[in-house]
């Protein structure tokens, strides 16, 4: 009789084995199945859903005044902007500064010091350029050589040559300047040079 129990015994825990194996069979394809849906659950795709819920529509009346509202913002900065920008123009920090010289008053030497450059020559050749022109005409403007119709600082032959400098030439000392400085560097390649060919012949 005792074996008989044990054999019972065994028989039943078999069975109860058998039992709870089924029974995590069906809960395992309950779980991958969804329940009896028609595929396995998507992990990713439930977290997705979880994290960003779809939002609801707006109606045309909600979104007809978020782009009023966005507009009247847009205008309001625009607004502030104009006015920053027309306090700052009218201002004194915000006028540009100019001044402007009439070149026909300034000192003839210091006009020919300043211009050399211009035409190539070096403000160190200026002591050439001042030993020239004070004995052509001594820096006058108005010099007139009534033998030969020289004219001018750099006494141009005819005077009316510094037209091509300006139409001022008879008056201005900037445009009789600028032209003699050319007819230099195009004749002589620099003051000195021109100062040097006045020495050896009396005139250049």
């Amino acid at each position: 009789m005792p074996g008989s129990r044990r054999r019972g015994a065994r028989r039943a825990a078999g069975l109860t084995a058998v039992a709870l194996g089924a029974t995590g069979l069906v809960v395992a394809a309950g779980v991958l199945t969804g329940g009896g849906a028609a595929g396995p659950l998507d992990g990713s795709g439930v977290a997705l859903s979880a994290a960003a819920p779809t939002p609801s529509p707006l109606s045309d009346t909600e979104l007809a005044e978020r782009t009023d509202r966005a507009s009247r913002s847009e205008g309001d900065r625009t607004a502030v902007l104009d006015r920053g920008k027309a306090r700052t123009l009218a201002s004194d920090a915000g006028r540009a500064a100019t001044k402007s010289q009439d070149l026909a008053d300034a000192d003839p030497k210091t006009l020919a010091r300043a211009l050399m450059p211009q035409f190539g020559m070096s403000a160190s050749e200026f002591g050439c350029l001042d030993s020239l022109w004070s004995g052509e005409s001594g820096w006058r403007v108005d010099a007139d050589n009534p033998s030969s119709s020289a004219y001018g600082i750099p006494q141009a032959l005819p005077g009316s040559k510094m037209a091509s400098a300006g139409a001022d030439w008879a008056t201005n000392p900037a445009t009789q300047i600028k032209w003699g400085l050319g007819y230099i560097r195009d004749r002589y390649g620099s003051a000195c040079g021109a100062e040097s060919f006045k020495q050896g012949n009396g005139w250049y």
